[in-house]
Formats: C-alpha cells, sequence, structure tokens
C-alpha cells in the first residue's frame, strides 16, 4: 500500500482499496462539479480514470471550479485537472479526451469497460445523450442536475430523477428521457427553488443557451455527492 493511503486503509481496508484501485472511472465535465468529482475519486484511490472537457479556464470559473486560478486562465481544463491527479496519485491510469462532446459522440463515449460514469455535463442534448448511452449500454451513471441559482447546502441529495423537485434542469431532463422510455436516473440534486433573477442567457454556443448564478460551494457539493456515492457502490461490489 502507498504511505499516502495509510488513512484510507484504515477505514476501507486492503480489501475496499484493492476494489477501488481496479476500478475504471469516467468523468465527464471538469467545471465546478466534474473537477472536485474527480479529485475526491483519485484521492480515495480509484485507479483508472478517463476525464473528458474541451473546454479552457475562463476568468469567470474562478469563483467555484477546482483548476481555475488567475495563474491558469486560457490553459486546458483536461491538461490542468489531469496533472493535479497525477501529483496525487502518479500511478493512476489516467486518459485524458481534450473535446467538447457532441450530442453524437457523447453517445459513443460509454464502454462497459467503465464501471461508473459521472455525467457532469451542464449542457442538456450531450448530457442527455450520454444518459441514455450510458442507460442503453448498461454502465452505471450518476447524473449531476443543476447546482446554479441554489444557496443552502443541506438541500442536496442523491435520488432517482423521479423523485426530483424545484429543479429546472432536472424537469427537462427527465422529460426527455421519458420520450426515449428511460424512468429510472440517480442524480444529485438540490430541492431548493432556483434563484430566477440570477439567470444569464447566453449565445447558445457548445450546447449551452443559458446559465444561473453560482458560489463557490454549491458545485463541489454536488461533486462530492456523486463521488461518494460512487465509492461507496464500489467499496460493496463484489
Amino acid at each position: 500500500m502507498a504511505k499516502w493511503l495509510e488513512r484510507s486503509e484504515l477505514l476501507f481496508k486492503k480489501e475496499g482499496l484493492d476494489k477501488l484501485k481496479n476500478a475504471n472511472i469516467l468523468v465527464v465535465g471538469l467545471g465546478g462539479v466534474g473537477s472536485f468529482a474527480a479529485e475526491f475519486l483519485t484521492r480515495a484511490g480509484v485507479g483508472n480514470m478517463t476525464i473528458v472537457d474541451g473546454d479552457v479556464i475562463d476568468i469567470t470559473n474562478i469563483n467555484r471550479q477546482l483548476p481555475a486560478l488567475h495563474s491558469t486562465v486560457g490553459q486546458s481544463k483536461v491538461s490542468l485537472v489531469g496533472d493535479r491527479l497525477l501529483d496525487i496519485n502518479p500511478d493512476l491510469n489516467l486518459t485524458r479526451i481534450a473535446e467538447f462532446l457532441s450530442p453524437e459522440r457523447a453517445f459513443e463515449i460509454v464502454s462497459d469497460e467503465f464501471d461508473y460514469v459521472l455525467d457532469c455535463i451542464d449542457s442538456v442534448t450531450p448530457k442527455l445523450n450520454l444518459i441514455i448511452g450510458a442507460k442503453r449500454k448498461r454502465v452505471k451513471i450518476i447524473s449531476c442536475m443543476g447546482a446554479g441559482g441554489k444557496m443552502e447546502a443541506s438541500k442536496v441529495k442523491v435520488s432517482d430523477i423521479g423523485n426530483t423537485q424545484n429543479c429546472f434542469l432536472a424537469k427537462t431532463i427527465r422529460r426527455r428521457l421519458k420520450e426515449v422510455k428511460i424512468d429510472k436516473l440517480k442524480v444529485v440534486f438540490s430541492s431548493e427553488i432556483q434563484d430566477e433573477t440570477s439567470l444569464k442567457m447566453t449565445d447558445g454556443s457548445n450546447y449551452k443557451k443559458s446559465f444561473y448564478g453560482t458560489n463557490s460551494y454549491m458545485p463541489a457539493l454536488f461533486g462530492l455527492y456523486a463521488a461518494e456515492t460512487v465509492i461507496r457502490y464500489l467499496l460493496k461490489k463484489e
């Protein structure tokens, strides 16, 4: 066992660490949610990971995204996050995919080599296709809903998408999934009513038409809940 995992072994035991080391995880989206989720998984001892994001750091990311600093503005998120993960665990088997997922590519990228997929995309169409791809290929997935326009940490939870409330993104995804006869999906969401006054429209690039104001801790909390769900599943997996 690597020395840096000593505290983890006390809690997970050797068998648990072996399960994490042998796991293969796909994290799609390295913004405020996905960057933290990928780090939590790596620090837990996950041994194989693919990270996907075609974006670079923008100065507006600094309030909530793990790799976003004034010194990293303009740099690739996949590059920055990947380097950070390897600095945590030099033995991590890491694959980096630096691309914006088109709807078609989002469907293709899932394969049965993955034990779990973390959907941290904030654009509806690629998000939907990633979910459909995972479901049709019978790969476990947890999908993160809207963290924007929210402030109350205690309202964040993991549930089936059918139990979500006060989340416009979840409502849209739920409706679209019903159209393709998918009615079950594990999600991270907040039941807090969104602050609609924080909504801002965009030019529609990269399949994103609008976004809500966000704070420093809510996206990270969504990432934490997603990572916890995956880690606890892996530890129990035979």
